[in-house]
């Protein structure tokens, strides 16, 4: 049923304009006009990111949003870095980790919180 269907993330936040100076000026995101009311939205690779505001925000404790890095991985985690960003480590992962990049058998990663503390991941496949 929906596997042709192309599927897109969605965030819920608890400040909007804290997200959109984040998500805009830290991870350099496009904004994309036209949309709905207190919904940002965001082209991202051939995708979209839509960031809402909610009340009661709650983050999960997995994967919110999920980006291939490609090779690209090192120099982005470098470049949020150098913006205030904390890489998170996750030692029982069981993954050699460097300054946030987690790598084992040609696989990178980096994992990373927004403010509202949604859990956010660059990887390298």
């Amino acid at each position: 049923m929906l596997k042709d269907k192309t599927s897109n993330a969605i965030v819920a936040v608890s400040d909007l304009e804290r997200a959109r100076n984040f998500y805009t000026d830290t991870l350099g995101l496009e904004p994309r006009g036209g949309g709905v009311e207190g919904v940002l939205e965001y082209r991202t690779g051939n995708s979209s990111l839509a960031v809402y505001r909610s009340e009661g925000v709650r983050p999960g404790t997995g994967n919110a949003v999920a980006w291939s890095g490609g090779n690209d991985v090192e120099a982005i985690a470098e470049d949020l870095r150098a913006k205030g960003v904390t890489l998170e480590e996750y030692p029982d992962m069981g993954m050699d980790i460097d300054r946030g990049v987690h790598r084992s058998d040609g696989f990178a990663g980096i994992w990373f919180k927004d403010p509202d503390g949604n859990i956010l991941h660059v990887h390298s496949m």
